[in-house]
């Protein structure tokens, strides 16, 4: 109780938070003075041993971790709980969005998904000019970075090319704020080179937008759709995720004696581990809660039987460093090709069990493989199945060698390729990049210059000036850089090889 006492007394007293972050930090606390929901015993020891991690959500799972509304009901019906009629005009239809989004909840206490932004408003813009038009989408950015400061918290737009996502790029890259998180869901039978163009000029100028392969999306889901969330986390619309759990393959690896005794024995039962840890929390929460009497569900913006939950995993390579060691082989992960061959094993073993692992409580029954992009604690544990940081090589070799993955990870993954400046006077290559990446088949194009102060870390966006701040005591009023200060330290985030973009256009390439 004592040791409860003073980490409650560090909370209230530190110089470094807001009184509103200093009130989150105290709730966590509170939460976890709790009784975890009941595990058994080989459960709990992986769990204490971080061989399977819960991500810290909480003790008592009361919410799920993300929640995707389908904003459209209520710019179509208003809300009699909130007291909202519906909106008639572009300015009505944006302040009830911003009234909406304090009343959706998510692991970080702010909303991580804002909406299909471009869908959601064009139908209130006939009539209104392009200059309203900007600036009404202006202030609206502008609130949302300051009233809600969390670089989790993410905005949808595409595929089409239309005014209202066009606007939002443009102020994007005007304002340069870590808040909201954005994607273009992007179609080439769909999407203009234009927009497309537009979007990868922005990740030159402010590491913004991700450009998502929405045909490899859209086919998993139903027509209620999906939305992409909080770091790049694709989940069904009008649902989300109750939890994500984890497996840290590293630690797998470890406890295995060659490269067949991880597939056949280490690695079943450390999933299998991971799944009664997802169950325990998913029945916390859909049985004791009372989360899904609330007004989202009785007013249709949520469903459900509309969430999943996403098995993550990380670390793989160094998993598959520590198995080529085993065999005595030299190898690298990224850079090899029986490393990277154990790798895509992998990829494909964890995608069965997940297929063939029944759950209840849970959309179509069965969870979603993810490529969890690590926290800030992840000392010595590559994000997902990344390159480790510092060891990148050129974009191109980076994709291909990475881009086997992309077919089973479902629910989002993500690498972050780091170009160097030089970039910048040659945009085309960017765009010719991205294009190959995704033809390749990513599920997600993302990327970073060298040197822009606005970049992305694990997932999520941060200033570099920011942490820079932050680490001379002065605070921050956004809730991520936090994070993103402690992940510089402990993960070696900012370690990537900025690379020259040459061979974008090398033989049989995106083809």
């Amino acid at each position: 109780m004592q040791k409860s006492l003073e980490t409650l007394r560090n909370i209230t007293d530190d110089k470094t938070l807001n009184p509103t972050q200093k009130a989150r930090y105290l709730s966590l606390e509170a939460e976890n003075m709790l009784p975890y929901p009941d595990l058994d015993a080989e459960t709990a020891e992986a769990l204490e041993q971080r061989v399977i991690c819960d991500m810290f959500e909480g003790h008592a799972p009361y919410k799920p971790r993300y929640v995707l509304p389908d904003y459209s009901v209520v710019l179509s019906n208003g809300s009699a709980y909130l007291e909202l009629p519906a909106p008639e005009t572009l300015a009505e239809a944006i302040n009830t969005l911003m009234i909406a989004y304090h009343h959706v909840p998510s692991v970080t206490g702010i909303p991580v998904y804002i909406g299909q932004l471009d869908d959601l408003l064009l139908p209130f813009c006939d009539g209104v000019s392009d200059d309203d038009l900007y600036r009404k989408i202006k202030l609206f950015w502008r609130y949302l970075d300051r009233v809600l400061p969390d670089a989790f918290m993410h905005a949808n737009i595409g595929p089409t090319d239309n005014r209202v996502a066009r606007t939002i790029l443009r102020v994007d890259a005007e304002l340069k704020q870590i808040a909201p998180n954005l994607t273009l869901l992007y179609d080439p039978e769909v999407s203009s080179d234009q927009i497309l163009a537009i979007a990868t000029n922005n990740i030159i100028e402010c590491s913004k937008p991700h450009i998502a392969n929405h045909p490899m999306h859209a086919k998993l889901f139903d027509q209620r759709g999906y939305g992409i969330v909080s770091c790049y986390n694709v989940l069904p619309m009008a649902g989300g995720a109750s939890t994500l759990t984890r497996v840290n393959l590293k630690e797998v690896a470890l406890r295995a004696d060659n490269v067949e005794h991880f597939f056949t024995e280490m690695l079943p039962h450390y999933m299998e581990l991971n799944f009664r840890l997802t169950e325990a929390r998913v029945d916390y929460l859909f049985n004791k809660s009372n989360f899904f009497t609330s007004f989202l569900i009785e007013e249709g913006w949520i469903e459900r039987d509309r969430f999943t939950v996403m098995y993550g995993i990380y670390a793989m390579a160094e998993a598959v460093n520590i198995l080529q060691e085993k065999e005595n082989r030299e190898g690298l992960y990224g850079f090899d090709d029986v490393a990277n061959e154990i790798g895509y094993r992998m990829s494909k073993e964890m995608a069965k069990i997940v297929k063939n692992r029944p759950l209840e409580n849970v959309w179509r029954g069965y969870a979603m493989l993810h490529s969890q992009a690590g926290i800030s604690i992840d000392e010595g544990a590559t994000p997902g199945v990344r390159i480790p940081y510092g060891t990148e090589p050129d974009p191109v070799s980076h994709v291909q060698a990475l881009a086997p993955h992309h077919q089973y990870y479902t629910s989002g993954i993500s690498e972050i390729l780091t170009v160097d400046e030089t970039i910048k006077n040659n945009p085309k290559a960017m765009l010719q990049l991205c294009k190959g990446a995704l033809e390749s088949g990513f599920r997600e194009f993302t990327a970073n210059v060298a040197s822009n102060d606005l970049v992305r870390v694990t997932g999520y966006m941060v200033r570099l000036s920011d942490i820079a701040k932050f680490k001379e005591c002065k605070g921050s009023r956004t809730n991520t850089t936090a994070l993103a200060s402690e992940a510089a330290d402990v993960t070696g985030i900012l370690d990537r090889k900025p690379r020259v973009v040459g061979n974008e256009l090398s033989a049989g390439y995106g083809q």
